[in-house]
């Protein structure tokens, strides 16, 4: 089903009540780790799709940083492959405008050496003729965050900056305030954009209008009409190409305490006064405040699909989780006694990223409905998708119900064109926007949630690769199992 809209009725929702845009200012954005590979596939397409989009300044210079010198001829070839391997291709332009624009700064940088970062930026701000508003964007492992940040501050290119971090913004709930400390003491806290890509996706901003706008499902979104919620990322990807680095994370601290409790307190939020950052922001941290922590014996599996340790840069005894399911529950009034189950993994039966609430359901005069005929599921992947499940009568002169299903693709909806999630997350960068970026109180409440997970791991259980994970993990999820592949006569 497709569902029409009124583009004239029409207007932005988030950030609607700031003043209206006002033209950014003279830009330079300094990209640590220009050359590796989150670079490559995430930060360099989009930032060369909001030229496309004409979404950049009208002054900018990208000015890529690293260890090694690398003249800024073959850091703009590297960017040109990097866009025809990974798009939007170069060739669809504007591509001699935006090469003209890059730059390298090599020679490394902390607080006790710039490198060569001071010499670039001062030739940049040059050529643009003013002092330029800077972002420092850190594309590199955790372990340099605080180094950079230090040495931001010790360089002079902290004051009235803004700084993006990468996840994962510390690795144990000790490493993330040790980390958070540090950089509250050099930097304010607006000027700091902790990146969730989840919380950038179209479908998960869907979750704000679905819900805030529409009565339909308003009045529904509590445990008196809702019976469980789950949030599924299953994924059919392999790990081979970053085994090493996976092999020291894992995917509940890849994945659970970050994305998915994030999508988490999208749901369970309540109400903010207004969409504006701050609103916003402290709606999302109160419902994170609220969650419990996971009791690991009870609510936790641990899965690790067969033939995980014969990667290369695995350790052949290793017991990293490539799987993890999750049962959560939100302390608050309305999701009192309300599941939230949490599912990601690699080598899964198929891909997906879906929030469905599972309705109640109603007692009435009629016998037999069916149970689960009603689910609100939205898909995260892509523009997103909203899928209806109803119970209806079939066609013919008995009374028979059976299940249906609607679904309204969102990518239909005439009036806007979709921002992929790095997209809309930088552009928010450069006007300044916080809303979709956690803070340090939210992500102080996920990380006290999830630290039983890692005080007192479970046993990691083995999965075949195309399934959909452990056994365990069916149980879990109860009688009715999960919505995607895992129902209870499946299990039978």
């Amino acid at each position: 089903m497709t569902q029409a809209s009124d583009p004239a009725s029409t207007r932005p929702l988030r950030g609607a009540e700031r003043q209206p845009t006002r033209p950014l200012p003279p830009t330079v954005f300094v990209l640590f780790g220009g050359s590796g590979d989150l670079a490559r596939r995430m930060v360099l397409p989009a930032f060369f799709e909001l030229a496309q989009r004409g979404m950049l300044p009208e002054e900018w210079r990208l000015v890529g940083a690293g260890r090694r010198a690398v003249p800024d001829e073959d850091f703009r070839a590297r960017v040109y492959e990097t866009l025809t391997e990974f798009g939007p291709s170069p060739e669809d332009g504007p591509w001699e405008e935006f090469s003209k624009r890059l730059r390298f700064a090599g020679g490394g940088f902390d607080k006790t050496d710039p490198g060569h970062l001071l010499e670039v930026l001062g030739e940049a701000r040059g050529e643009l003729g003013v002092d330029p508003q800077y972002v420092h964007y850190l594309a590199v492992p955790p372990s340099t965050f605080a180094p950079i940040t230090e040495g931001l501050v010790q360089h002079g290119l902290a004051a009235g900056a803004r700084v993006v971090y990468e996840k994962p913004y510390g690795t144990t709930p000790e490493s993330f305030q040790e980390l958070d400390n540090l950089v509250l003491s050099l930097l304010d806290e607006d000027q700091v954009f902790r990146i969730d890509h989840f919380l950038g996706k179209e479908g998960t901003q869907d979750l704000h209008v679905l819900r805030f706008v529409n009565e339909l499902f308003a009045q529904i979104w509590s445990h008196e009409h809702v019976k469980r919620v789950e949030i599924d990322v299953p994924e059919e990807l392999d790990v081979a190409d970053r085994a090493e680095f996976y092999d020291a994370t894992g995917a509940a601290l890849d994945m659970l305490v970050t994305h998915l409790f994030q999508v988490a307190a999208e749901v369970a939020m309540e109400p903010p006064a207004s969409l504006t950052p701050t609103d916003l922001q402290a709606a999302r941290e109160s419902v994170l405040a609220s969650f419990r922590p996971l009791d690991p014996e009870r609510d936790v599996v641990l899965g690790q699909f067969e033939g995980y340790r014969d990667l290369d840069g695995v350790a052949d005894d290793s017991t990293t989780d490539t799987f993890v399911a999750a049962r959560l529950w939100v302390d608050t009034d309305r999701w009192r006694d309300v599941p939230f189950l949490l599912r990601t993994g690699k080598r899964m039966a198929r891909s997906a990223q879906r929030v469905s609430l599972w309705l109640r359901t109603p007692s009435g005069p009629i016998a037999g409905v069916p149970d689960n005929g009603n689910v609100v599921s939205l898909s995260l992947t892509g523009s997103g998708s909203l899928d209806i499940c109803l119970v209806t009568k079939e066609p013919g002169p008995d009374l028979v119900l059976t299940r249906a299903q609607t679904t309204l693709d969102l990518k239909h909806v005439p009036g806007g064109t979709p921002l992929p999630p790095y997209v809309s997350l930088l552009h928010d960068v450069l006007t300044g926007d916080r809303s979709l970026f956690t803070t340090s109180d939210g992500l102080a409440g996920a990380w006290a949630a999830f630290a039983p997970l890692q005080e007192r791991p479970p046993p990691v259980r083995p999965y075949e690769r195309g399934s959909w994970g452990p056994l365990e993990a069916g149980v879990l999820a109860g009688p009715d199992g999960w919505l995607l592949g895992q129902t209870a006569a499946e299990r039978a």
